[in-house]
């Protein structure tokens, strides 16, 4: 039976690997609060995924980048932070953030139950509230959002982790109900293309089916997808391109980006669009 039970627990397997990170000499962040928040469980997630270990470059350079971005978005002027399905996400605390903005993490009762629990007694650096909901549910999705929308300015939404459950209509219909709250200015989200998806889906298949969470959601095509529902890529960050910079490259990373240095021009930006953070912006 797979140790992962939810789609929640997948927090648990994305914080072993900011564990992994954060007690690295050379870290690229820190995250003090992981291995608690990840626990005995999130060890036995990793252990029992085919190249479990192996495959943590991607997510950690994921969670660095999303930094980067979290922050170049509130030195612009956000005053709100909606973290959408947040899992275990431990920014409000570990992150160097303005004591006036206002973070707001939404997810399952359960989710929000246990990492309130696991951070009793911790400060964090600015004003947080967590909100227990049910994102699938939505006209309390969406009243959530109006109610949210109407309380910030200048909001950023991140969706870390989430779009890659969703069916297409679903992404379709999440981002039609951001975009109808004019104070949301910012989204920011991780997306895989195509060929990653199908890859993802025959590598861990078996594991994420058995507890109801298979990868559903993938697009070539992000401006085609993303501007008729009235988002813009504002940036697109690779992930193959930033691991290269942050020196967290997979294994035999060079190898990979010499292959891809002499294909066609098509297959190059295939490989850099593979997956990657992008910040979209209300158009």
């Amino acid at each position: 039976m797979s140790p992962i039970e939810h789609i929640s627990d997948t927090a648990r397997w994305v914080a072993i690997y900011r564990a992994m990170e954060t007690e690295r000499p050379d870290a690229i962040f820190r995250d003090p609060y992981a291995r608690r928040l990840a626990g005995e469980r999130g060890e036995e997630i990793v252990a029992s995924m085919p190249q479990g270990r192996s495959t943590a470059w991607a997510m950690i350079v994921r969670t660095a980048v999303m930094d980067e971005i979290i922050r170049e978005r509130i030195a612009a002027g956000a005053d709100l932070v909606v973290n959408l399905a947040a899992g275990l996400d431990a920014r409000p605390w570990r992150l160097d953030l303005p004591p006036s903005l206002r973070w707001v993490d939404v997810d399952f009762p359960a989710m929000i139950e246990y990492k309130t629990a696991q951070l009793r007694g911790e400060t964090p650096r600015c004003r947080y509230e967590a909100i227990a909901a049910d994102l699938t549910d939505v006209a309390k999705r969406d009243a959530l959002f109006a109610q949210l929308g109407a309380e910030g300015r200048r909001a950023l939404v991140i969706s870390e982790g989430l779009l890659i459950y969703l069916e297409a209509e679903q992404v379709r219909a999440l981002a039609r109900s951001l975009h109808a709250v004019p104070t949301f200015r910012w989204w920011l989200a991780d997306i895989a293309n195509q060929r990653l998806l199908r890859m993802l889906q025959k590598q861990w298949a078996t594991m994420l089916r058995q507890a109801n969470a298979p990868m559903k959601f993938g697009v070539d095509d992000l401006e085609g997808f993303f501007e008729p529902l009235g988002w813009r890529v504002a940036q697109f960050r690779s992930t193959l391109l930033e691991a290269h910079r942050l020196r967290r490259e997979m294994r035999f990373g060079w190898l990979v980006r010499f292959m891809i240095g002499i294909s066609p021009r098509a297959r190059k930006e295939e490989a850099r669009r593979m997956s990657g953070c992008v910040l979209f912006e209300r158009s």
